[in-house]
């Protein structure tokens, strides 16, 4: 069979063939009468083998051994080549994710995909100071990718880069919540709250619906900052954990502050004062009942002021001086405001 109808019938373009035949990869071994080079059905088949084993990634080279060499052992070669198929893939998936963050971000303008592929080259950085800046250097107009950003808070160990982050998010509109919401999943707690941190800082009514998601997990820390967001955000659901997170002493100031914040928007200072007021009562542990009238001077009204009143004379000094010392701030602050 002659080169041209051995071509045809492989597949294998005449100058391959050629390029094999001067490698001795696959030499044609007969010769017509007019003397052109002609393909045994051995040399189709040594062909055929090649061809396959190029299917499989092998070189060249690497092919001519495995055909010729009675000692070359193919685990070795087809373990190499399973992991740069790997590799392969791997860059190819990561091309693909980066494309696709892209193509989320709707870019108009060629200057926009270029800033994006920058900020997210600049994420990729081994250096945390490099990551931060490349997130800081974003021109405020700029659309950020942000389920990108979302995936890297979801990594970040670094505190200073992980609220670059998180105020980057806080400006995306609340894009990127759905894949923060995908890390209170995480069997990793440190990633939960990184998630939580995130959430925290997306001013949106989604980020407020997860974040109350987050108020049932077992981690106190979740929890805490969970409670601080959704209570500061005016939802009630969070009373009983900022209660608790007072008595415990975990972010107590915070949490007083937010109970608070909540009497003024949507929950009752009696009742918020009440429940102080059986912790209070039930406890002989004098941090827990100095915390608790803390507490009470961040409480508005007339209920935490009567109950304060009667914690002046309490048997635990400590205690009366500061609710006598609370009260007396409240004066002043009284008078300076009628004045």
């Amino acid at each position: 069979m002659l080169i041209g109808e051995v071509a045809q019938r492989s597949g294998v373009s005449a100058r391959m063939l050629r390029h094999y035949d001067r490698l001795g990869l696959v030499t044609p071994t007969g010769r017509t009468s007019g003397g052109y080079r002609e393909y045994s059905p051995e040399d189709i088949r040594r062909l055929f083998h090649v061809e396959s084993l190029r299917t499989l990634g092998l070189s060249l080279d690497d092919a001519r051994r495995a055909l010729d060499e009675p000692g070359f052992a193919p685990s070795d070669l087809v373990g190499d080549l399973i992991r740069l198929t790997r590799q392969r893939i791997a860059a190819e998936q990561e091309l693909l994710t980066r494309l696709e963050r892209v193509d989320a971000s709707a870019p108009a303008q060629w200057g926009d995909v270029l800033q994006i592929v920058t900020l997210l080259r600049g994420l990729e950085s081994e250096f945390g100071a490099r990551r931060q800046q490349a997130i800081l250097s974003q021109d405020e107009s700029a659309t950020l990718p942000a389920e990108a950003l979302a995936a890297a808070v979801l990594e970040e160990k670094d505190l200073n880069v992980a609220g670059a982050l998180q105020w980057s998010l806080a400006r995306a509109s609340g894009q990127g919540v759905a894949t923060l919401a995908a890390g209170l999943d995480s069997a990793d707690v440190a990633v939960r709250r990184r998630a939580v941190a995130a959430i925290a800082s997306v001013p949106s009514a989604e980020a407020t619906a997860v974040l109350r998601r987050a108020l049932s997990d077992p981690d106190d820390t979740v929890r805490d900052r969970a409670s601080l967001a959704v209570g500061a955000r005016g939802s009630v659901d969070a009373i009983p954990l900022l209660l608790a997170m007072v008595v415990a002493g975990r972010r107590d100031v915070e949490a007083a502050e937010v109970l608070g914040q909540l009497t003024q928007v949507s929950a009752s200072a009696e009742d918020i004062v009440s429940a102080l007021q059986d912790e209070l009562d039930g406890t002989d542990d004098a941090a827990v009942r100095l915390r608790i009238t803390q507490a009470l001077a961040e409480i508005p009204g007339d209920a935490p002021r009567a109950a304060l009143t009667v914690l002046t004379t309490d048997g635990d000094r400590t205690v009366a001086a500061t609710a006598a010392a609370i009260l007396t701030v409240q004066d002043r602050s009284g008078r300076a405001q009628k004045g």
